[in-house]
């Protein structure tokens, strides 16, 4: 029961213009890292390339590099950064170029096409300390099934967790206190509130997807990541029970059409009862709808909560490779991360930003309740979706299982017709 939103992608944006007073970018005296991550000493020229953060985090940005040039006397970072749109297309450019950064900002799914031209750096071989400093979701996600290692230091995370309107609830007849934990709950909650509310307002208001199916235990692909493994039986029974449930009226009949808003967009406008969204979503919210958003209370996530990462990975090319693993170091490592996350809406991949109050402790109010759920929430957050799944797959099998919920095919025809078409779009 997932949502899917621009935000997702972590391309950051700021929820307020804070500065860096305060904050602190890394003690350049630390010993963390003396003589480089992978080993060796740690000076020189290295590239580093970001997504998206100029201008609204240079001085962030330029405040890690210094701090770490400080640290290293002798080192000398060039900052790249790249503009959100085409950045897939110019990372490939640049490997294809022999241009690639020495340490370059990918989320997995655009890792994932250099790893398999042995062009990034297996970063847990070179890093003995990775999987004991980074939380277990993060790192696993630059795993990739046929290869071994671990491609990217996590940067920064995000997830989701539940979001209901507490005052359409109450008016229904549900405890807010209370709010579904399960499907089989959200859809005795969704025939409640229909009930009651002569069909004026929903509480589900999105069809399943990939996420559901792993959610439920579903293999999504082989281990050697070559084929697609979802049309079992386990996810034709999910399918079936959201048939169940469209057919019954428990959901908006434009979810299965093009004109369909998304949830989050009907929550919004008090159409839909319930939603699912980062951990920041309140605060945004109250620019969007400032009279809902204090009625809004939080729950986590369904089953096992997603996550969304970016990460820094180390080119295998590299000619620096002892500083260009000590840079990607610093800048995720918690001091860094923690200031990062005090200007914009992630929260850091280390195990060392757990005890960070925070993240940690609610303010008392909604949004801070949310921010704790979802801080809470990525100690057991993965990867649901394979990376393998591009928007052509997620297209080709979110249309056969539309076909699946309005009863033009059946749950394990549609599914076996998305696993081929899938497969094949692998191929090509």
């Amino acid at each position: 029961m997932r949502t899917s939103s621009h935000w997702k992608r972590l391309a950051v944006a700021a929820v307020a213009a804070l500065t860096l007073a305060g904050c602190g970018l890394g003690d350049p005296n630390a010993p963390e890292n003396a003589g480089g991550a992978g080993g060796g000493e740690v000076t020189g020229r290295v590239s580093l390339q970001t997504w998206a953060l100029k201008p609204k985090f240079t001085a962030y940005m330029e405040g890690v590099i210094d701090a770490f040039e400080k640290k290293h006397p002798g080192v000398e970072v060039e900052w790249l950064d790249q503009p959100g749109d085409g950045y897939s297309e110019k990372v490939l450019s640049q490997a294809a170029g022999g241009t690639l950064p020495d340490v370059v900002n990918l989320p997995p799914d655009f890792a994932l096409p250099l790893v398999k031209q042995k062009m990034l750096l297996d970063v847990a071989g070179a890093d003995p300390e990775l999987e004991a400093d980074y939380v277990e979701g993060g790192t696993a996600a630059y795993r990739f099934a046929g290869h071994d290692g671990t491609y990217g230091y996590p940067w920064y995370l995000n997830t989701d967790v539940n979001y209901w309107n507490s005052e359409l609830l109450t008016r229904y007849g549900l405890d807010p206190k209370k709010p579904p934990a399960t499907l089989d709950e959200l859809i005795a909650a969704a025939r409640t509130v229909k009930e009651k509310s002569g069909g004026e307002v929903y509480l589900m208001s999105r069809k399943p997807g990939l996420m559901d199916f792993a959610d439920a235990g579903v293999k999504l692909m082989s281990d050697d990541g070559k084929s697609f493994t979802f049309n079992t039986p386990e996810a034709a029974a999910l399918l079936d029970t959201y048939r169940g449930a469209f057919k019954e009226g428990l959901l908006p009949k434009d979810v299965l059409t093009e004109t369909y808003a998304g949830n989050t967009k009907l929550f919004s406008s008090g159409t839909a009862a319930w939603t699912t969204a980062g951990g920041n979503y309140i605060t945004s919210l109250a620019t969007d709808n400032p009279s809902l958003a204090p009625k809004v209370i939080s729950s986590p996530a369904m089953g096992t909560p997603p996550l969304y990462v970016q990460g820094l990975s180390v080119s295998r090319a590299t000619k620096n490779r002892a500083t260009a693993l000590a840079l990607a170091r610093w800048v995720t490592n918690a001091e860094n991360q923690a200031a990062f996350a005090h200007l914009t809406s992630i929260f850091p991949s280390t195990k060392a930003s757990a005890s960070d109050a925070f993240f940690s402790k609610s303010d008392g109010t909604n949004a801070g309740d949310a921010k704790v759920t979802a801080f809470t929430s990525l100690a057991t957050a993965k990867m649901l979706e394979p990376v393998q799944a591009n928007e052509a797959i997620k297209t080709v099998v979110n249309q056969q299982i539309a076909l699946a919920l309005n009863g033009q095919a059946g749950s394990k025809e549609a599914l076996d017709t998305a696993v081929e078409r899938a497969d094949q779009l692998l191929k090509d």
